[in-house]
C-alpha cells in the first residue's frame, strides 16, 4: 500500500473514494460537513431520513456522480461521540479498510482529520490511520491453491491539517507498525511443519540481508550446550527438530555502547504439552506458542524501518516441544544457565523453561530494560480474555511506561501483582524451584518464575496467551504486541 498525506481541501481533492466519519448524535466534524456540502447536503438528508446511523464501526458506501471530486462516499460510523476511544478509533479504521477492501476503489482518501478522540492528537490520527490500513488489508494464502485476486486499492491519502514534519512522520511511522504486525502474523500462521526454530532464524537472517543495520547471530544446541543452558533445551529434547538461540542486533543510538533496549519472545514453535499432553480439541492452534517470538520479529522488522536513536536487541527462545523418547519427563531436574536448578513438574509449562536461559543469557548487554513477551499461561486468558496482556515485573517505572503505551496504542494491557508472597508457591522438595505454582494465580507465579532470571536488570513481563491471536471463523494472528512495543521503543527514544 502506498499512503500519502495532504492538507489541500477535500473538495479539491480527487480521488476513487472519499471516508469520513458519521457520529450516531451530535454535529458532524467539519470534514464530514465539507464532504456535505460538495455532495448537495447528501449525508445530512440521508441522517435525517434514518438510513445512516453512525454505530460505531458500521459503514455504508455510496456512488456519486457530479457531487464532488470522488467516486464514491464511505460514511463510517464512529458511535456515542463519548465513546470514541484509541481503541474504538482503530476498530472503525479497520472497519472502513476492510470495507474498502471489497470494493473496486483503487484510490482512497481519509478525511478524518477533525475527529475528536481524546486524549490524542493529530500525528497519532494519522499513524493510527496507516497502520489500521495495513492491518486491514494483510492475507495470508501462502498455502492456498486459489490465491484469489490482489485487492483494487492501491493508494491511500490522508488529509491532514498541514504538511508539517510531525505528520509525514507519523504516516511513516503507522506504516511501519503495520508491516511489522503484518510480519508478525505471517510467522504466526505458517504452519508448524514449515515454521520451526531452524526456519525461524533463517527469517532472522533473511530480515538481516534486506536490512543490514539489524546483525543476526544464532546459538545453536551445541553452543547452548556449552553455555549450560539446560532449561531450554529440556523442552527441545522430545524433538526431532533442534532448539535456536536467535539474536538480532540493532545499533541505532549515537554512543554503540548504550546500554540497549532488549526484547525477548517465547518461540514454541509447537506445544504438544510434551509428556503432559495437551488435549486433542484446537491442539492445531499450539502453532501460535511462538507469538512472543513473532512480536520480537515484527518489531525488529518495523525498526528495521523507522531505525529509532536507540540500541535495541531482539532474542528469540526458539524449541519445539514434543513427546519423543528422548523428552523430559515431569519429576526431572535441569539446571539452568544461571545455575538455578528446577524440578519439572508439569512439561506443558516449557515456555517458562525457554524463556529463563534467555533471560539469563542477556544479562550480558547490561540492558537498560529487558521486556519479554509469551503466549505463557491459559490463566491469562481466564483472568483477561482477549482484550488485555497482562504484564508485571521488577521496576515499576517500567510497567507503567508499558501501560501508558499500551493505551496510547490501543494495544491494552492491564498490571497484575508480583507480590514475593506468591514466590512460596514455586517452593520444591527436591530443587530450587519447580517449574508450576499450581492452580491458583497461574499467570503471576509464571511471572514469579522469570523474576528469579531477571534479578540484575530492569525486566517487565508480558503474557499474551489471549491476545496474541483469535479463534473459530476469525482464526488467525493478530500482530499483537507490536503495536505497544514500538510505542514503547519510539517514545523511549523521542521519536514519536
Amino acid at each position: 500500500m502506498n499512503y500519502t498525506l495532504t492538507d489541500s481541501a477535500l473538495a479539491d481533492t480527487p480521488s476513487d473514494c472519499l471516508v469520513v466519519a458519521v457520529p450516531e448524535s451530535g454535529a458532524l466534524p467539519e470534514s464530514t460537513r465539507e464532504a456535505d456540502r460538495a455532495t448537495g447536503g447528501l449525508i445530512s438528508e440521508l441522517r435525517d431520513n434514518g438510513d445512516i446511523k453512525g454505530s460505531t464501526a458500521t459503514t455504508e458506501l455510496y456512488p456519486l456522480r457530479n457531487q464532488g471530486p470522488w467516486k464514491r462516499l464511505l460514511l463510517l460510523g464512529t458511535g456515542k461521540p463519548g465513546d470514541l476511544t484509541p481503541v474504538v478509533f482503530a476498530r472503525c479504521l479497520v472497519a472502513a479498510a476492510t470495507r474498502l477492501a471489497t470494493s473496486s476503489a483503487q484510490t482512497a482518501l481519509v478525511g478524518l482529520k477533525d475527529l475528536p478522540v481524546p486524549g490524542t492528537d493529530e500525528p497519532w490520527r494519522i499513524e493510527v490511520t496507516a497502520r489500521s490500513f495495513e492491518d486491514a488489508f494483510y492475507r495470508f494464502v501462502d498455502f492456498k491453491s486459489d490465491k484469489g485476486a490482489e485487492k483494487a486499492l492501491a493508494t491511500v491519502t490522508v488529509a491532514a491539517s498541514s504538511m508539517e514534519e510531525s505528520h509525514n512522520r507519523a504516516l511513516e511511522t503507522g506504516a511501519a507498525i503495520g508491516d511489522g504486525m503484518n510480519a508478525a502474523k505471517t510467522l504466526g500462521n505458517t504452519p508448524p511443519n514449515i515454521c520451526t526454530p531452524v526456519w525461524l532464524a533463517e527469517q532472522a537472517k533473511k530480515l538481516s540481508r534486506e536490512a543490514p543495520h539489524i546483525r543476526t547471530e544464532v546459538l545453536d544446541e551445541p553452543a547452548m550446550e556449552d553455555l549450560g543452558m539446560g532449561a531450554l533445551l529440556a523442552v527441545s529434547r522430545g524433538s526431532e527438530q533442534p532448539a535456536r538461540l536467535i539474536l538480532m542486533h540493532y545499533q541505532g543510538a549515537d554512543d554503540p555502547n548504550a546500554p540497549p533496549e532488549v526484547l525477548v519472545g517465547k518461540g514454541i514453535t509447537f506445544d504438544t504439552g510434551g509428556i503432559s499432553l495437551k488435549p486433542a480439541a484446537q491442539m492445531d492452534e499450539m502453532k501460535y506458542d511462538m507469538s512472543g517470538a513473532s512480536g520480537v520479529f515484527g518489531a525488529m522488522t518495523s525498526v528495521a524501518r523507522l531505525r529509532p536513536k536507540a540500541n535495541i536487541i531482539g532474542v528469540i527462545a526458539a524449541a519445539e516441544n514434543m513427546p519423543g523418547h528422548n523428552a523430559t519427563r515431569p519429576g526431572d531436574i535441569v539446571t539452568s544457565m544461571s545455575g538455578q536448578t528446577i524440578e519439572v513438574i508439569n512439561t506443558d509449562a516449557e515456555g517458562r523453561m525457554a524463556l529463563c536461559d534467555a533471560l539469563t543469557y542477556v544479562a550480558r548487554y547490561s540492558p537498560a530494560n529487558v521486556i519479554d513477551m509469551a503466549t505463557l499461561t491459559g490463566a491469562c486468558i481466564i483472568a483477561l480474555g482477549d482484550q488485555a496482556s497482562a504484564v508485571m515485573g521488577n521496576d515499576d517505572a517500567l510497567v507503567e511506561s508499558l501501560l501508558e503505551s499500551s493505551q496510547r496504542s490501543g494495544d491494552r494491557a492491564w498490571q497484575l501483582p508480583l507480590w514475593k508472597e506468591y514466590q512460596k508457591l514455586l517452593d520444591s522438595n527436591f530443587a530450587d524451584m519447580q517449574n508450576v505454582g499450581g492452580r491458583a494465580a497461574g499467570t503471576i507465579t509464571a511471572g514469579c518464575f522469570l523474576s528469579r532470571f531477571a534479578e540484575d536488570y530492569s525486566w517487565a513481563h508480558l503474557d499474551i496467551a489471549g491476545t496474541a491471536w483469535l479463534s473459530g471463523t476469525e482464526k488467525g494472528a493478530t500482530g499483537r504486541p507490536v503495536p505497544l512495543l514500538l510505542d514503547y521503543l519510539l517514545k523511549r527514544t523521542g521519536t514519536a
